[in-house]
């Protein structure tokens, strides 16, 4: 049975997390993190079998999970079906005794302009990135309302409406800005149930196999931060108290130095050389 920490605790000690995704990159991190503190993480996810160009299964983050001090639960299924999700919320529930935290962290990409864009890539991003984070959080809500410590964080950007982002990439924009939508009215909604829901952002490009296959490889990454920023800023926000700490668009280096970390070297990228994160307009 799960034991959720009170919302003062600092450390994710006994608390319970189902993650959409997070076979590899930024989610895996985010799971990993919270895994040292001796977490449960539940991962519903589609990859089964290794990819030629993605590193990483729902197993092997299972067991990178579990080697880290947490305990992992694999769900093989896919959040934009109804049934995946209740059987994850279900099998969640049934291993571990609740759910304090959900993180929408499943994402689909592509940066297409208008007229080259597929419309089933355009259904693809909004079933995975918008109606995912909504369908997860939904189902998961009775289970939130019954933690002391319940958040949704979703990893989406804060809606941006200078209109370069929008003409740039029309339907990943969409997309993403569904996402961030989950946020704002689910802060609104549950907050007189006791439960944040929060938006977290990079400020760069974090080293992702999404980074290295779309915008350019080695050299792409070469100008990232690592996943790690992203696990950090995610754990900062995941213990504080719900109550509180609802209803933000968060960027990763702004939620650390709240924290007192300034220093940010261990991240890797040159300061100078760093690809700002889409939907950002400036540096710090």
């Amino acid at each position: 049975m799960s034991t959720p920490s009170t919302s003062t605790d600092r450390t994710l000690q006994g608390r319970t997390i189902l993650m959409s995704g997070g076979s590899r990159g930024i989610g895996l991190a985010i799971a990993l993190r919270a895994a040292r503190d001796g977490a449960n993480v539940a991962l519903l996810a589609k990859t089964d079998q290794p990819h030629p160009r993605l590193e990483g299964t729902i197993h092997t983050a299972a067991a990178a999970i579990e080697e880290a001090g947490g305990q992992a639960l694999p769900v093989l299924g896919d959040v934009r079906s109804e049934e995946s999700v209740a059987e994850a919320v279900e099998r969640t529930v049934e291993r571990f005794g609740g759910i304090d935290v959900v993180v929408n962290n499943a994402s689909a990409i592509d940066l297409s302009a208008t007229p080259e864009l597929s419309m089933k890539s355009y259904d693809l991003m909004q079933d995975i990135n918008c109606r995912g984070s909504f369908l997860l959080a939904r189902t998961a809500f009775p289970h939130l309302q019954a933690s002391a410590a319940a958040h949704v964080l979703t990893l989406s950007p804060p809606i941006n409406l200078a209109p370069r982002w929008a003409g740039a990439h029309l339907g990943y924009t969409i997309a993403k800005y569904g996402m961030s939508l989950v946020t704002l009215g689910l802060a609104e909604e549950w907050r007189e149930h006791g439960i944040a829901a929060n938006s977290l952002w990079p400020r760069t490009t974090i080293a992702t196999a999404a980074v290295a296959n779309l915008l350019g490889g080695d050299a792409a990454i070469a100008r990232t931060r690592s996943p790690e920023i992203m696990a950090d800023a995610a754990h900062a926000v995941l213990i504080r108290d719900p109550r509180e700490a609802t209803g933000g668009f968060l960027i990763d280096d702004e939620v650390l130095a709240e924290e007192g970390v300034t220093d940010l070297s261990g991240y890797g990228g040159d300061p100078e050389q760093l690809d700002i994160d889409l939907f950002l307009d400036e540096r710090p």
